[in-house]
């Protein structure tokens, strides 16, 4: 009976806090300022929106009628256009907190992704109807749908910038500065990570030839 009871309230505290990106993408300041520093958002509710919206991002990709968008599904890789949201989203998050650390931001890593999932709503509010409308759309009706698709991205961005001044409590331009300098530090994790994986290739390479060598004499 307990454990019923236990995850009715997890499972009651999880739709209510994945029901909060509706709130927080029309009241934003006090959405996402409620978010973290009220504890209205949850882990588990950013996962399943960052799905979701990887979801609606593949669906595009097949369902999009071809008046609008013509691809080659066979020729698609499935795990690039994953990669394409979620790579980003793991540089972003790293280099955003590791920045903001060192300036006095009040945004722990967790909050900084957890609000950040929560931005991406717009996207698949939007591309959904999208979809299904991008079937029976004319070619005059086809810069409509490209107009409301590029309103679910800039509406996103706008919101990512709401939620980096209400988790690191900085002003609007300081916000905007260090989200650049975020885009410049991801340019430097990249670095970073193809340097080690060559060094890791060249070491493995020459350990590989040396084993060759001796296995040959």
């Amino acid at each position: 009976m307990f454990t019923a009871l236990k995850k009715k309230e997890t499972y009651t505290k999880y739709f209510a806090s994945l029901k909060y990106a509706l709130y927080c993408i029309t009241h934003p300041l006090d959405g996402f300022w409620d978010l973290t520093h009220e504890k209205r958002g949850s882990i588990a509710a950013a996962n399943t929106i960052l799905i979701i919206t990887v979801m609606t991002k593949l669906a595009k990709l097949y369902f999009t009628g071809f008046m609008i968008n013509t691809v080659y599904w066979p020729e698609i890789n499935i795990f690039l256009h994953i990669a394409a949201i979620v790579f980003p989203l793991a540089l972003f998050c790293v280099g955003n907190w590791g920045l903001t650390t060192l300036f006095d931001g009040k945004g722990r890593l967790p909050q900084i992704y957890m609000a950040t999932c929560y931005a991406f709503t717009p996207y698949p509010l939007l591309q959904i109807p999208l979809i299904l409308v991008s079937n029976v759309v004319t070619a005059e009706e086809a810069q409509l749908y490209h107009t409301l698709s590029t309103v679910s991205l800039v509406w996103a961005a706008a919101l990512i910038v709401a939620a980096m001044i209400q988790i690191h409590e900085y002003s609007v331009s300081k916000t905007v500065f260090f989200l650049i300098a975020s885009l410049f530090a991801m340019l430097v994790i990249v670095f970073v990570l193809l340097l080690f994986f060559s060094m890791i290739t060249q070491g493995l390479s020459y350990f590989v030839s040396i084993y060759r060598e001796l296995s040959f004499r």
